[in-house]
């Protein structure tokens, strides 16, 4: 693993995972991987929720990784991946708050209304949201103060010199300075706002 994404969801997440892609450190690990090979990537995950990661099985083929399940493990892959780079992406808590609550709060919460065979997956993404500081149940507030919390924590346990805090507003310098790689010649990618989102998801659903 060369670049690990720690921010949580809908910090940028998938706009990281094609930027990372387009410098030729992919293909990245998402959730979307999870959504796309659930037969083998949910029991993988609830093994590592289990306390049993098996990260080279994991992250196979995938050179890097953002988003979700991979935010909710950063203190055991900070350790696990001594030679990788970290990117904490993140925004304006209050937008975040609103953002998150809006999407993957919203459909977590509704997973026992899901299709059979989504369930196990959301069931997984609900104990990985949950592990990372966002339990169901929050209100407004507390999913800001958690959110915060999550930032500080990845900046507590990650060497700052192995860490890039960033926003992808900020687009190729930064995140090309931190990675030794030239800038493209072309805009940075900007997906998945919400409608894109929920696109994804009931294509699946």
């Amino acid at each position: 693993m060369k670049v690990i994404g720690i921010g949580v969801g809908r910090t940028g997440t998938y706009s990281l995972k094609l930027a990372i892609e387009r410098l030729g450190l992919g293909p990245s690990h998402h959730m979307e991987a999870v959504l796309h090979d659930m037969a083998v990537q949910v029991p993988l995950w609830r093994a590592a929720l289990d306390g049993r990661p098996d990260w080279a099985r994991i992250y196979e083929g995938f050179p890097s990784a953002v988003d979700w399940p991979t935010a909710g493990f950063f203190r055991e892959l900070v350790a696990a991946f001594p030679a990788a780079r970290f990117v904490l992406t993140h925004r304006d808590p209050a937008t975040w708050t609103d953002s998150f609550a809006a999407t993957i709060y919203k459909l977590l919460a509704e997973r026992d209304n899901a299709p059979p065979e989504m369930r196990d997956w959301l069931q997984m993404a609900h104990d990985v949201v949950a592990r990372t500081g966002f339990p169901g149940g929050l209100d407004r507030e507390a999913l800001t103060k958690a959110f915060v919390a999550h930032n500080e924590a990845v900046r507590q346990a990650i060497p700052a010199d192995r860490l890039l805090v960033y926003q992808v507003r900020d687009g190729w310098a930064p995140l090309c300075a931190f990675l030794g790689v030239p800038v493209p010649d072309e805009p940075f990618p900007r997906s998945n706002d919400r409608a894109e989102f929920w696109d994804r998801v009931t294509g699946k659903l």
